[in-house]
């Protein structure tokens, strides 16, 4: 009998995968390495040292600035998983008709189209509007986050949703559930784990933006992402490298909730 392909069986499968991965970690554990290093350089190590973390803690800028981030992309995730799971709803949830792949093409635009364009695009719509209201707040960065954010959150949670047995909800209509309670207490429960993953890869996405960002915001609006770049333009010190650093923990810590949140669900 024929034995299953596996792609691990194949020749040099093991080697090309520690090269890849040593290529792809080797970087962030650099970074990491010198966000402990005592001096001021990138390249040389002279002792170990948390006074990057110190001073970063210290930098009334970089805490704004990540606050500010996290606030943004806290709510942008939270939205965008709302109307991804509504959207996903709705052309999962229903029979195949014709216009259907075009809206599945309508809502994953923002992932074809380059995020310059889409930023260029926002930031004549915006300008436009701050010039009538006079508003010059936090919502547009949100707003903006939000649209572009919407398919990362859309893909996993329709996704799951295509998988699901619809036994459980077949039988919650036979008992005369409402569709509202059917979703309630069948559909959102199973749903919930996808429903964790797009939120979580909106945060990140919203977290990591710069294009959007730098051309959206108005003054006074830096991010972290957009103030480290602005600081690399000046000069480049391992407060940079500590600040990566300590996002890099939470988003290892986020992550791992994730897994055994979903896990336990499960």
């Amino acid at each position: 009998m024929a034995r299953r392909f596996s792609v691990q069986r194949q020749t040099g499968f093991t080697t090309i995968a520690i090269i890849s991965l040593f290529l792809l970690y080797l970087p962030i554990a650099v970074l990491v390495v010198y966000a402990f290093n005592a001096g001021e350089s990138l390249a040389s190590w002279q002792g170990f040292s948390l006074r990057w973390f110190a001073q970063a803690y210290q930098n009334q800028q970089v805490i704004d600035a990540s606050l500010r981030s996290l606030q943004i992309a806290l709510v942008a995730a939270v939205i965008a998983t709302i109307a991804a799971t509504m959207a996903a709803i709705a052309t999962t949830r229903t029979e195949a008709y014709r216009g259907l792949t075009m809206k599945y093409a309508f809502i994953n635009t923002p992932l074809m189209v380059p995020e310059i364009v889409t930023a260029v695009a926002l930031l004549i719509l915006f300008s436009r509007i701050k010039i009538w209201t006079g508003y010059t707040g936090l919502g547009y960065l949100i707003a903006a986050h939000t649209a572009f954010c919407v398919p990362f959150a859309y893909l996993p949670i329709r996704a799951r949703l295509e998988n699901m047995d619809l036994t459980l909800e077949r039988a919650a209509a036979d008992l005369y559930a409402t569709p509202l309670k059917t979703f309630r207490y069948i559909t959102l429960p199973l749903l919930w784990p996808g429903v964790l993953a797009g939120f979580m890869l909106a945060f990140v996405i919203s977290l990591d933006d710069v294009v959007i960002t730098e051309f959206v915001k108005s003054a006074g609006q830096d991010t972290l992402p957009t103030y480290m770049l602005g600081q690399i333009r000046r000069v480049i010190t391992p407060e940079m490298n500590a600040i990566s650093t300590v996002f890099l923990v939470l988003s290892i810590a986020a992550v791992t909730v994730f897994f055994f949140v979903s896990k336990k669900r499960e």
